[in-house]
């Protein structure tokens, strides 16, 4: 795993500090950012959440799910945690320590109905984690947001009585998952018949990789120094949606780490089954809650905490494996 990569936690924390600092010494540079939009949507923040998405595209691989079939049971169990145990534990603790904050229980929902689909490989990659399962069900996952994100969602909030906008929730999910999907596809077939795998995979991903963590960090910036008064203001908004992001996370990983130990997995499995199981497509979590109520709110900014609690968590969840591989808690 590159150095840069293995600090990711650190760059996204400095590019929030970065906003910040950002919204205090050049509140001017922040409001043309803002006036740069189409119907309340940034010009800038959008281009940068595409090209979040895009390189996660690429992951999908059709043929790679036929393997489906030779061991299906730790693909079975991500589905059920990513599609089942991961929105109803964030709409319970949404609804138990939200209620009342409709935008912040939005976001804690968005995050936990969105199963990752890109930021895994690295870290399955960095826990010598089964990286066969873990393009199968990236891919697979690739495919069932497509599905299920927009009805799961609509159904969690509507549970909780909360009120969005279904139409634009559908939009986002066409422009931010759809698109980048298609294009994913067109590119992907072009490019392996112009240059051919070996240069796609070592020379074209790579590049597009690193164009998707630029993305990335500079959303983070964008975001932050667009909302640094109103975050300062209320940063006790913050620590709140903290909590129970935090309990979430605890209670699925802990969830996936019983259930590998139960069903007997090798430890090169269970752990892709436990990062998958437990991690979120902040990308499309944090593009929805800006489509839906914009970029200076408290859904954007509670979706991006979830970026934040992320990182290192999947950090600390890989080198935890590790050390239960050690004192044999998985299989041999």
């Amino acid at each position: 795993m590159r150095g840069f990569e293995k600090y990711l936690a650190l760059w996204v924390a400095a590019c929030m500090g970065l906003g910040l600092l950002l919204s205090q010494v050049m509140p001017g540079l922040s409001e043309a950012i803002n006036a740069w939009q189409i119907r309340g949507v940034s010009i800038p923040i959008g281009i940068c959440l595409f090209l979040m998405m895009y390189p996660a595209m690429l992951n999908l691989q059709l043929a790679e799910l036929r393997k489906l079939r030779t061991n299906p049971k730790p693909i079975l169990v991500t589905i059920l945690s990513n599609w089942l145990i991961a929105p109803l534990v964030a709409a319970g603790l949404a609804s138990l320590f939200l209620r009342g904050n409709e935008q912040l229980m939005v976001a804690v929902i968005l995050l936990g109905a969105s199963p990752c689909t890109a930021m895994v490989l690295v870290w399955g990659k960095l826990a010598d984690g089964n990286q066969e399962q873990n393009v199968v069900n990236t891919s697979l996952n690739t495919l069932t947001i497509m599905l299920f994100y927009v009805p799961v969602v609509s159904l969690l909030t509507g549970l909780q009585n909360i009120p969005i906008d279904r139409v634009l929730l559908a939009v986002s999910a066409g422009i931010f998952i759809g698109a980048p999907l298609l294009l994913g596809i067109v590119s992907k077939r072009i490019l392996l018949q112009l240059k051919g795998e070996a240069w796609f995979n070592k020379v074209y991903r790579p590049i597009v990789g690193n164009v998707s963590t630029a993305a990335l960090l500079l959303t983070l910036v964008t975001l932050f120094a667009l909302n640094g008064d109103v975050l300062l203001r209320h940063f006790d908004q913050l620590l709140l949606v903290s909590v129970p992001l935090l309990l979430g996370f605890g209670i699925v990983v802990g969830f996936n780490l019983i259930v590998t130990r139960v069903l007997g997995f090798r430890y090169r499995e269970a752990i892709i089954t436990t990062i998958i199981g437990s991690s979120s497509h902040f990308e499309i979590a944090i593009a929805s809650a800006i489509a839906m109520y914009g970029v200076g709110s408290y859904a954007a900014l509670g979706t991006t905490m979830g970026l934040f609690w992320e990182v290192p968590i999947m950090l600390s969840l890989v080198y935890l494996g590790k050390l239960l591989r050690r004192r044999g808690f998985w299989h041999a």
